[in-house]
C-alpha cells in the first residue's frame, strides 16, 4: 500500500507522533482528539515504513474491547493480519507470560485463574480455616486488602507482623495465610497476574532479555490509569531501550480510588530523559463553548502538564445552566427536556444523564418511568435492583409478611449472624414436607429442638429481630419505618465496616431509600391503581418498587436513555448530555473539599463529564436537595463559578398548554422565583385543607401551582385564585 495513505487523514499534532523517530515518546491525548487514531497508525507505519516485524509489536490496552478494536482498525488498515501482533490487555499479556514461563514464574502449568467471585469464594473458605468471624473480618475487605498490597508490588513477607495495630497484624497474617493457599492449590488471582509476571521479569534476567529483544516497540493506552505494577512491569521491558510509546492524558485522570497512579505520568519524564512530548489539542467531539468552558475549569487544577482544547467546528450553543428548586424539580426539568429533544427527532440514545453518586439516578429513573420513557442505567443496576436495596426491602416484607420465602431466604443469613448452610437446608426440608412457609418452618425446628446450641440461639435471634422490627415499627410514619428497618437490621453497619466493595455508596442508597419513603408516603400513592387504596402505605411503597425494577429498562441496542455515574461515562460521548447535582458537598464531594489531591481529582471528573457532550451540554444544580436522608441546602459547584459567564448561560421553565418550555436567560441575570411559593413548602387551602408543594408553572395570572393534599391528594390550583397560606 500507499505510505502516504497512513498519515494522509491525519492532522499536524497526530501526523507527528505516527512518523516520530524511535524515542521515548509520550501523547498527551486531550479529550476526543484521536488517541486511538494515533496508536493504530503508529503501529501501521512502523510495520508499513519501518519494517518493524509485527511479532515484534507489543500494545498494552486496559479493555478487551479497546484491544479487539485497535487489532480490527490495523487489519483494516493494512489489510493484514494482526495475529502475530501482542494486543492486549494488561491482565492478559500477563497471563500470556505466565503460561509460557509457568516453572520460572514458580506456577505449576495447570495453575487456575481466579476471577473476583472465585477469589472471594476462597478467601472466605481460608476464614473458616482460621475460625475467623466473618463479621469482624468481612471477607471483601479482606480481598480489597490483598488486592491493594499487590498492586503495590507488595507481598505478606515485606510487611513486618509485628508492625502496626492488632486489626493490621491480623490482615497480614491472614494475607500470608491466603498466598500459601494459592501456592498450594496452583491458584492466581487477577493481581496476582500482574505481579508475579513483574517478578517473572525481575528474577529471570534471560527471560528479561528474551522479551526485551523480543518487543522493539512497546505502546501504551490510557497511560494515566497504569498503577504501580504495571508500570514497574513497563519500565522492566523497556529499561535501556528507546522503543516506548505512551498515549494518555493527565487530565483524565479519575481512577486514583482504584490504584491508578497520576504520577506515573509525570514521573515518566524523570525515567525516560531522552523522551519527546505531543499535544493532541484537536478536538472532534464537542463544540467550542463546550471545550473553552471545560479548559477553564480544569485550568484551576496545579502541575499539569498543560493542554488548549480547541475545534474547527464552531462554538454552538452556550452550555445550559438549570438552578432547580429541588431534586424532584431536576429530574422534572431534564426528563421534560428529553421529551422535547425526541418530539423534535432526536434519539433516546443520544441523550445522557450523568451523576456523581448512584444514589442520585432514583429521581431520574422515577421520573422516566412516569413518562413512559425507556431507560438504560450504564455499567451498574437500576436503583431498585441494588443489593443492599433488595436486601432492605426483603426486611420490610417480612415486617409486613412474614410467609415472604423469597425474602426469608434473602436476609437470614444477611448480615452474617453464624446461620449455617445446614440450618437453612433444614428449615427447608420442613417447609417442604410440612407445605408450610419458613418462617412456620423456621419456629418449627426451634420447637423441636436438636439443633446446636449456637445454630438455635442464631435463628431465634433473627426471628425476634423480625419481630420487634414490626413492632417497633407500629404507628409510624413509612419513611420513619424504613429507616427503622434499616437501621436495626444491621445493613447500614454492615456496609459501613465494607471499605472494600462500595460500602459507603451502599450506605447512601440506604438512606436514599428512606428519602424515597419519605416521598412516596405525601407524593406518589397516586400511581397505584384504585384498588390498592386498601393496602397499607408499606404495602403501596413495597409493591411500587416492584413495579420500578420492572420492564422499563431498555437492552443495550434499545433507543433509551442512558444514566450512568461521571465514572462509568469516561470514553463515551453523546450528543445531549445532562450533568446534574453540582453542587458542594455533592460534587465536589465533602470529603474531597478537605483534600487537595481528591478535590484536583475531582475537578478532572467534571472536564471529563463535560466533554462527553457533542453538541448539546446542561449542567443542574437544586437550590435544596434530600439526599442519603438529609436535607440541605447547598451552594453551587465551585466548579460552576470556573466557567466563564461567555460560555453559559442560565434556563428558566415557562408554562405552555402541553409542558414546560425551556427559556435561555443570560447568566448575568439571576433565577426568579415565579411567586412566594417553593417546591417542598407546606400550605392550606380554605377547603383541601394543609398540603405540600410539588410544582410551580407559569407567571402572573396564568400561575399555576400542584399540591399535594393529606386529604384529597394531588389537585393543580391557579395561584391568583386560591388563596394559600404558607405554613
Amino acid at each position: 500500500m500507499d505510505v502516504t495513505s497512513i498519515i494522509d487523514s491525519l492532522n499536524d499534532a497526530q501526523r507527528a507522533a505516527v512518523t516520530a523517530p524511535s524515542q521515548p515518546m509520550l501523547v498527551l491525548a486531550g479529550a476526543g482528539s484521536g488517541k486511538t487514531r494515533v496508536l493504530v497508525h503508529r503501529i501501521a507505519w512502523q510495520i508499513q515504513v519501518e519494517g518493524v516485524p509485527a511479532h515484534s509489536i507489543l500494545a498494552v490496552t486496559f479493555t478487551n474491547k479497546a484491544a479487539k478494536e485497535m487489532r480490527g482498525r490495523i487489519e483494516e488498515l493494512l489489510n493484514i493480519s494482526a495475529q502475530p501482533l501482542w494486543i492486549g490487555t494488561f491482565h492478559g499479556i500477563a497471563h500470556r507470560l505466565l503460561r509460557r514461563h509457568a516453572k520460572q514464574a514458580n506456577l505449576p502449568e495447570a495453575f487456575q485463574v481466579m476471577d473476583s467471585s472465585d477469589q472471594l469464594r476462597v478467601v472466605k473458605r481460608l476464614l473458616a480455616s482460621l475460625n475467623l468471624d466473618e463479621a469482624k473480618w468481612p471477607a471483601k475487605q479482606i480481598q480489597w486488602y490483598i488486592n491493594a498490597q499487590k498492586d503495590e508490588g507488595i507481598r505478606a513477607k515485606h510487611l513486618l507482623s509485628d508492625n502496626g495495630d492488632l486489626f493490621q497484624r491480623q490482615m497480614v497474617i491472614i494475607y500470608q495465610a491466603y498466598e500459601e493457599l494459592c501456592n498450594r492449590s496452583g491458584l492466581v488471582d487477577f493481581a496476582e497476574l500482574l505481579l508475579r509476571a513483574h517478578e517473572l521479569l525481575r528474577d529471570n534476567e534471560d527471560v528479561l532479555e528474551f522479551y526485551q529483544h523480543r518487543f522493539r516497540q512497546v505502546h501504551v493506552d490510557e497511560f494515566q490509569d497504569t498503577n504501580t505494577i504495571q508500570y514497574a512491569w513497563l519500565r522492566l521491558l523497556t529499561q535501556g531501550k528507546d522503543n516506548i510509546f505512551v498515549v494518555g492524558d493527565d487530565d483524565q485522570s479519575i481512577y486514583g480510588w482504584r490504584g491508578a497512579k497520576i504520577e506515573n505520568i509525570y514521573s515518566f519524564q524523570k525515567h525516560y530523559p531522552n523522551h519527546q512530548v505531543i499535544k493532541l489539542e484537536q478536538n472532534y467531539r464537542s463544540t467550542g463553548n463546550i471545550l473553552k468552558a471545560a479548559n477553564k475549569v480544569i485550568a484551576n487544577n496545579d502541575g499539569r502538564m498543560g493542554k488548549e482544547l480547541w475545534t474547527e467546528s464552531g462554538d454552538g450553543e452556550p452550555i445550559a445552566l438549570y438552578a432547580a428548586f429541588n431534586e424532584q424539580d431536576e429530574a422534572h426539568f431534564v426528563v421534560e427536556r428529553i421529551r422535547s429533544w425526541v418530539n423534535d427527532g432526536g434519539l433516546r440514545s443520544d441523550v445522557a444523564i450523568l451523576y456523581r453518586s448512584n444514589a442520585q439516578s432514583r429521581q431520574f429513573e422515577e421520573k422516566l418511568m412516569t413518562t413512559a420513557t425507556p431507560y438504560r442505567v450504564y455499567g451498574g443496576l437500576r436503583f431498585f435492583e441494588r443489593a443492599e436495596i433488595k436486601n432492605a426491602l426483603a426486611y420490610l416484607r417480612l415486617t409486613s409478611n412474614r410467609h415472604d420465602d423469597a425474602s426469608f431466604e434473602r436476609v437470614i443469613n444477611t448480615p452474617t449472624r453464624g446461620i449455617g448452610a445446614k440450618t437453612l437446608e433444614e428449615i427447608r426440608n420442613i417447609a417442604r414436607d410440612q407445605a408450610i412457609s419458613l418462617w412456620t418452618a423456621a419456629i418449627s425446628l426451634l420447637t423441636q429442638g436438636g439443633m446446636s446450641a449456637r445454630a438455635g440461639n442464631a435463628l431465634d435471634a433473627f426471628l425476634k429481630l423480625i419481630k420487634h422490627l414490626e413492632q417497633e415499627s407500629e404507628g409510624l410514619e413509612l419513611f420513619e419505618k424504613v429507616q427503622r428497618v434499616v437501621e436495626k437490621s444491621g445493613l447500614i453497619e454492615l456496609y459501613q465496616k465494607d471499605k472494600a466493595d462500595k460500602g459507603e455508596e451502599k450506605v447512601e442508597n440506604l438512606e436514599e431509600l428512606v428519602n424515597a419513603a419519605r416521598l412516596f408516603d405525601k407524593a406518589s400513592v397516586q400511581m397505584l391503581e384504585d384498588n390498592d387504596a386498601n393496602l397499607s402505605d408499606l404495602d403501596m411503597f413495597l409493591a411500587n418498587a416492584s413495579l420500578e425494577a420492572g420492564d422499563m429498562q431498555g437492552d443495550d441496542f434499545d433507543d433509551c436513555v442512558q444514566l450512568m455515574t461521571l465514572h462509568s461515562a469516561k470514553g463515551l460521548e453523546f450528543k445531549l448530555v445532562f450533568l446534574v447535582g453540582v453542587e458542594e458537598g455533592l460534587f465536589p464531594s465533602q470529603q474531597s473539599v478537605e483534600d487537595i489531591g481528591r478535590l484536583e481529582e475531582e475537578r478532572r471528573l467534571c472536564y471529563v463529564g463535560m466533554t462527553r457532550a457533542r453538541e448539546h451540554l446542561y449542567i443542574t444544580y437544586a437550590e435544596s436537595r434530600r439526599l442519603y436522608g438529609r436535607e440541605s441546602y447547598p451552594r453551587p459547584s465551585r466548579f460552576l463559578r470556573e466557567i466563564p459567564p461567555e460560555h453559559m448561560q442560565e434556563v428558566r421553565l415557562r408554562a405552555s398548554v402541553s409542558r414546560p418550555a425551556a427559556v435561555v436567560k443570560p447568566r448575568s441575570g439571576s433565577i426568579q422565583m415565579p411567586s412566594r411559593y417553593k417546591l417542598g413548602q407546606r400550605v392550606s387551602h380554605s377547603k383541601f385543607g394543609e398540603g405540600e408543594v410539588l410544582q410551580l408553572e407559569g407567571e402572573g395570572a396564568q400561575e399555576r401551582i400542584q399540591i399535594n393534599f393529606k386529604q384529597v391528594g394531588i389537585k393543580w390550583l391557579i395561584v391568583s385564585m386560591a388563596q394559600l397560606e404558607v405554613l
